[in-house]
């Protein structure tokens, strides 16, 4: 009995470990889902949506750092019974997705990994049973090292999520599993997989008052997007960077545009105001909000590949 806990241990450690990390790379991605999860359609708790953030990362950073207490032993009732609660948690986010059809990835594993809400559902029961096993035979869980090294572990792991946590938000993510990451081509991630699934690139339009520029754009070489999903969500401190990053690129030749899902008016009253040197086009604000993690960001495209992607703080240092 003690090797099938010892056993179960490693794999649920390292489960919670490797779903965690997925998402602490780009807790954005999470806020997203959790806005998603509370809105009217789902579980109609349209209050909590402004706290979608901070209510992603300490879940987040509970799920990974409960995954290196696992392995190392550290505290393994308080351990184990937290395990028991998060997946419950879990477990009824992706029932209530499944049975009613509401959200059709729960984001378990970020953008790394896709299931769908009934294969998440049926992970989650299994985890439950290696769980509660665990919870059985919490005796045979025993600290891996001697004195407080447990301890010291467990909080130099926090103090690490944390300063991931706060520089992905600053910055971008770290890993990007999406399809807009740099050095994809969307060209081709518009292409239909051989399933007849959708391709990992849609909804991409770039239109202005008269067609959709997209299919042109993605043919030249030198092409700047400054992605503003939502106008009144920017952040008015990144538009003067914006601005002289913008004139820069296009003395050097490049086509810049401004994308956004914001209403034509709000588009024009803003491109005033701070003097953007560029036109807006319109794009659906999911797609932006999957294309990069900032808002205002910037996206530089080469024949449709990205080549760069920077949040409006990190502008400087693109290559143009």
């Amino acid at each position: 009995m003690k090797i099938i806990v010892q056993l179960f241990r490693v794999i649920v450690g390292a489960l919670f470990i490797f779903s965690g990390f997925v998402k602490l790379v780009d807790p954005i991605g999470s806020q997203y889902k959790f806005q998603e999860y509370f809105s009217e359609s789902v579980l109609n708790m349209g209050f909590l949506i402004p706290y979608a953030l901070p209510f992603a990362i300490v879940l987040i950073v509970a799920e990974i750092l409960l995954g290196v207490m696992i392995l190392i032993g550290y505290k393994p009732k308080f351990t184990v019974w937290s395990l028991l609660i998060i997946t419950l948690i879990f477990l009824f986010l992706t029932w209530y997705s499944a049975f009613y059809n509401k959200v059709t990835d729960c984001g378990c594993f970020g953008d790394a990994i896709k299931l769908t809400p009934w294969e998440t559902f049926y992970k989650n029961v299994i985890l439950i049973v290696l769980i509660i096993v665990l919870l059985i035979k919490v005796e045979f869980i025993k600290p891996i090292f001697k004195g407080k090294t447990p301890k010291l572990i467990t909080f130099l792991s926090l103090a690490a999520f944390l300063f991931i946590v706060q520089h992905v938000l600053t910055h971008l993510p770290i890993i990007d599993f999406r399809a807009y990451a740099v050095g994809k081509n969307l060209q081709e991630g518009m292409e239909y997989p051989s399933d007849g699934s959708i391709p990992p690139v849609h909804d991409f339009m770039l239109e202005d008052t008269q067609q959709d520029l997209a299919p042109i754009l993605l043919e030249k070489e030198k092409v700047m997007l400054v992605i503003m999903y939502n106008l009144d969500k920017s952040d008015a401190k990144g538009f003067p960077a914006i601005k002289e990053v913008s004139k820069k690129a296009i003395e050097k030749g490049y086509t810049v545009y401004g994308v956004s899902a914001s209403f034509s008016d709000d588009l024009i009253i803003a491109k005033e105001k701070y003097n953007l040197p560029f036109e807006f086009l319109f794009c659906d604000e999911t797609t932006l909000k999957t294309m990069i993690r900032a808002n205002p960001g910037v996206m530089i495209l080469d024949k449709g590949t990205v080549m760069q992607k920077k949040n409006w703080i990190d502008v400087e240092d693109l290559e143009l």
